[in-house]
């Protein structure tokens, strides 16, 4: 099978990036013809391995020149292109020549599998690719977290589309409501978890994940430590990321006098090594996709303390088996649920083993052959059904 996977900058890091190469990775290994394309291009090499025979092209390449954020907003204003709509997350990248490069390049296409990554990618697919195009729209955020000018363009065009993939079953049903008559499945991302070495909960280590960003909702970790913090003196909280959010996160930190209880650690190249020596992962955040970084700590045996925000946690975890969910935003259950599992190192046992069970369903072993089974029914023309060919 021919099958293309576009991103907005296929050369970066995030989330989305990495999950997207591993796809295109293994479909390659599995013997198709694989190719990533890049709506952008700002670095010389990708961040992430991609297997040697994948091809890899960018269609604006901006590495000479590239604007600050700022500026690049004001330069999107003037010369916005057409079809992606304000508020969503990367619009400013789409400027009308990037916009224009990404339409000239779907509707040029004639056979193959185009599998688009993001509602701006999408949108311009679902739009502007050429016939004999199989159209693959991936989701990796849920419906409630996108503007509601999004939101609308999704409901009016994500119907060309021979499949809409989310990430849960909760967004599967989001979108079934929002595009009745067009196939939306379900199919998760995958994490490896070869050679993980588990938690033996020997350190009383609180670890946390993510970008320093307001979606990560770190300023309610810390005030939930916060609060328990002077119980349990010899605990502390590890959070690793960086993000624009660093400054007001350790000023938090310091009013609270708990700079040496709770440190923002940055990026690590050995983020497993630490998720093995910790006890708890907690996930603070306001809204998540597929939360991978979770998933990760959980392939460690790590338990998980989570608010149930959307979407994500709850499709995962079973709570009082493998975690322990809270409602959203709420940062005294936050505090109480921490302490309540800081204070059982047998429950944390027998939840991290849990935990590691759980994560083994979102192997590549297992996520794989969804994808393939699913872009072998699109080819053959066979009818997919909601979650039929991309559900374990």
């Amino acid at each position: 099978m021919k099958i293309r996977y576009m991103l907005l900058h296929a050369y970066g890091m995030g989330g989305t990036i990495r999950t997207v190469v591993n796809q295109a990775n293994a479909m390659a290994e599995a013997g198709h013809d694989v190719e990533i394309v890049s709506a952008i291009r700002r670095r010389k090499s990708p961040q992430f391995e991609i297997d040697e025979r994948i091809r890899v092209s960018a269609l604006v390449d901006q590495r000479d020149g590239v604007e600050p954020d700022s500026l690049a907003r004001k330069v999107w204003r003037r010369a916005r292109g057409k079809i992606v709509p304000y508020g969503e997350f990367a619009a400013q990248y789409f400027t009308e020549r990037v916009e224009g490069a990404v339409i000239d390049y779907v509707s040029g296409l004639r056979d193959g599998i185009l599998v688009t990554t993001r509602p701006a990618l999408n949108l311009i697919s679902a739009r502007r690719a050429g016939p004999g195009v199989i159209r693959v729209a991936q989701e990796h955020m849920n419906l409630g977290a996108y503007h509601e000018a999004v939101r609308e363009q999704i409901a009016r065009h994500y119907g060309g589309f021979d499949t809409v993939a989310v990430l849960t079953e909760t967004s599967r049903r989001e979108y079934n409501e929002l595009i009745p008559g067009t196939p939306v499945v379900r199919v998760p991302n995958a994490v490896h978890m070869g050679h993980r070495k588990h938690s033996d909960q020997s350190e009383p280590i609180v670890i946390a994940v993510g970008r320093l960003v307001p979606q990560k909702g770190f300023d309610m970790l810390i005030k939930a430590f916060n609060i328990i913090a002077h119980e349990y003196p010899e605990w502390q909280v590890r959070i690793f990321g960086t993000g624009v959010l660093k400054d007001k996160l350790q000023a938090r930190i310091d009013a609270a006098e708990l700079g040496d209880r709770i440190k923002l650690m940055g990026r690590s190249n050995t983020i497993h090594e630490e998720l093995a020596r910790s006890s708890i992962y907690a996930l603070s955040s306001r809204i998540e996709g597929l939360p991978m970084a979770m998933i990760e700590a959980m392939g460690h045996a790590l338990p998980v303390v989570a608010f149930d925000c959307p979407t994500g946690p709850a499709d995962v975890l079973t709570p009082g088996v493998d975690g322990v969910l809270v409602p959203p935003r709420k940062v005294e259950a936050l505090a109480e649920a921490l302490a309540q599992v800081m204070s059982d190192r047998d429950a944390r046992l027998r939840m991290g083993a849990a935990a590691a069970e759980t994560a083994h369903d979102y192997t590549p072993e297992v996520v794989m052959p969804l994808w393939e089974n699913l872009f072998r029914a699109l080819t053959a023309g066979e009818p997919i059904s909601d979650g039929h060919h991309a559900s374990h």
